[in-house]
């Protein structure tokens, strides 16, 4: 018996982070998956003047007049999933005239963090000896991807350009893409489009039995459990009806078409952070974690399987 820990859209939370890790010390875990979106959404600036510190968070002010003062100012941003960026009030002010500064200014807190998060998953969990897969997902700009395979030597998977083969000949194939958001955000594709670039990699992928497969496709398919947002109105706000926002389906209609058509036992999923639900699509068992990453909170799925498929597989949060 085999068992896959899988979460998504940790969106730049350490304390999400640090709890997916310490799963492996918890829990008896042979496959450990984080399947995007892996980036934050906001940097923090801290303002340097006369060895102190001084920032504003949700509208309050603090300082540090020492390092340990900033250490904690720096560890309270990060817990809640923004980024941190220590300058002068100059500097900021020359980074907000120039979007080619600010672009520098995202890349570098990215990938410090990423960097960080990776050290800590080497330091906790024996990737030798337990399958340990990081892959960005729609939100995540492209170049986070050459952090990811910078630790490949280290046996940390990045699935985007491979079939990765599991226990008992399962076959784990990834790609991070989605439909049209209303973000626009890095990684989205037209579904004719979407379409053809997912097909074109399932085929690529030499996948020799179906019914041994795991998509691990980041977009959900479409009109299931695992796709229901709020909709939005014409200014992006939530459409409310008696009290209660409007739910409809977001997910990828080719998604769904791919998942009926070649069936494969599990498909693993997330973008949709309200959806924490499961699903079937014909033979195939559908899983979406969602996310709560705002409030520290891990979700994820557990999923038991042997030679003969799918034993189990449960929510988990905490």
């Amino acid at each position: 018996m085999a068992k896959i820990f899988f979460a998504v859209d940790v969106h730049g939370s350490t304390p999400v982070w640090r709890k997916w890790v310490n799963v492996v010390s918890m829990y008896k875990v042979d496959i450990l998956i984080l399947a995007g979106d892996l980036t934050g959404k906001a940097v923090v600036p801290i303002f340097r003047k006369n060895g102190e510190y001084e920032t504003t968070i949700l509208n309050k002010k603090y300082t540090a007049k020492n390092e340990e003062e900033l250490k904690k100012i720096e560890d309270m941003i990060e817990g809640m999933a923004y980024y941190y960026a220590i300058m002068t009030k100059e500097e900021a002010n020359e980074v907000a005239k120039d979007p080619k500064k600010l672009d520098l200014l995202f890349k570098n807190a990215m990938v410090t963090r990423l960097k960080k998060w990776l050290d800590l998953l080497l330091e906790k969990v024996d990737t030798k000896n337990v399958t340990t897969v990081v892959m960005p997902g729609n939100d995540d700009e492209q170049y986070i991807d050459e952090t990811i395979k910078s630790y490949e030597d280290r046996h940390i998977l990045y699935p985007l350009d491979k079939t990765i083969i599991l226990p008992h000949n399962y076959e784990l194939v990834s790609h991070e893409y989605v439909n049209p958001t209303p973000w626009r955000t890095p990684r989205e594709a037209e579904e004719d489009k979407l379409y053809k670039i997912v097909e074109d990699k399932i085929k690529k992928s030499n996948v020799k039995d179906y019914s041994k497969a795991i998509f691990n496709f980041h977009c959900p398919p479409f009109n299931t459990n695992l796709d229901l947002a709020p909709k939005l109105d014409k200014n992006m706000k939530i459409v409310y009806v008696g009290g209660k926002p409007t739910m409809i389906h977001v997910g990828s209609v080719s998604i769904r078409k791919l998942i009926e058509k070649y069936q494969p036992i599990l498909g693993l999923h997330g973008h949709i952070h309200e959806s924490y639900a499961s699903d079937r699509i014909g033979n195939t068992i559908v899983l979406n974690p969602g996310s709560e990453y705002t409030e520290g909170i891990l979700r994820g799925f557990f999923i038991e399987y042997d030679s003969e498929g799918i034993k189990n597989y449960w929510k988990i949060e905490g």
